[in-house]
């Protein structure tokens, strides 16, 4: 009973955290600690968020256009930093000739905080599409390197041992065994990549945009509307939320179909 107790609570607590943020919130801004001109209250952010729902004014586009043109340029970036960053990454771990390579470039390039790109990349691909897919290349790559490759040289020497004592080559050691035993690292990037491309696409919007979350919240800035800045806010963390529990549940499922 206990354990089923225990189990129930842990289901409770999160939405109990929540709500009690949500009172707290609404409290704060209603007996006015905060002035409503620098905070919205929850209620009005809900209001704003129904209404943005059919609505483009005064911002000039729904809801749905900014979380769209979001996801579009997030998904963009990200999946290029993923298809660039995880065979390279696993590359560079196993063979002596790619880290040779690559190596050299990559930690020159590692240091430099994914929006210093931003003005090249306007001037390069302007403000459209190209342009912040680009910029969350950059900021997602990184981590997926840099697991991958930190994955591939934690492989438990004594299966390599092993391996090469049955005449296995090189690319099949590499293949058959480092890149299964380094999935769980590429999968911890992943996430970090995730976290750093959506940083790097509301720091793109912010600067340069027409319509995106980022957009929404200069655009609050500009009309002085904090609702319209907390929902902003509120919209990109629920997007970033739900394409992580995404790859979470990608990940279970591959690690879970290797190990068996």
């Amino acid at each position: 009973m206990e354990n089923s107790k225990d189990r129930l609570i842990l289901k409770i607590l999160p939405y109990l955290g929540i709500l009690a943020v949500l009172v707290i919130w609404e409290l704060i801004v209603d007996l006015g600690i905060v002035p409503n001109t620098l905070l919205a209250s929850p209620i009005q952010v809900v209001k704003l968020f129904f209404i943005k729902l059919n609505t483009a004014d005064p911002d000039g586009a729904v809801l749905a256009v900014h979380i769209a043109t979001s996801l579009k340029e997030a998904l963009l970036g990200y999946s290029l930093a993923l298809i660039i960053g995880i065979p390279l990454g696993l590359a560079m771990g196993w063979f002596v000739i790619v880290e040779g390579l690559a190596r050299p470039i990559f930690e020159m390039i590692r240091p430099i905080p994914p929006v210093a790109w931003i003005p090249l990349a306007i001037f390069w691909f302007g403000i459209g599409l190209t342009g912040k897919a680009f910029i969350i290349w950059a900021s997602g790559v990184v981590p997926c390197v840099i697991n991958s490759f930190v994955g591939v040289r934690m492989t438990n020497p004594t299966f390599i041992r092993m391996a090469r004592t049955y005449g296995a080559s090189d690319w099949e050691i590499f293949k058959q065994i480092c890149i299964p035993s380094a999935l769980p690292m590429v999968f911890g990037g992943l996430q970090v990549a995730l976290a750093a491309s959506w940083t790097a696409l509301v720091a793109a919007e912010l600067i340069a945009a027409d319509t995106g979350l980022g957009f929404l919240i200069t655009m609050g800035r500009r009309l002085l509307m904090p609702d319209m800045i907390v929902l902003g806010m509120l919209m990109v963390g629920l997007t970033g939320v739900v394409i992580g529990v995404i790859v979470d549940k990608v990940e279970k499922r591959l690690v879970a179909g290797v190990r068996r």
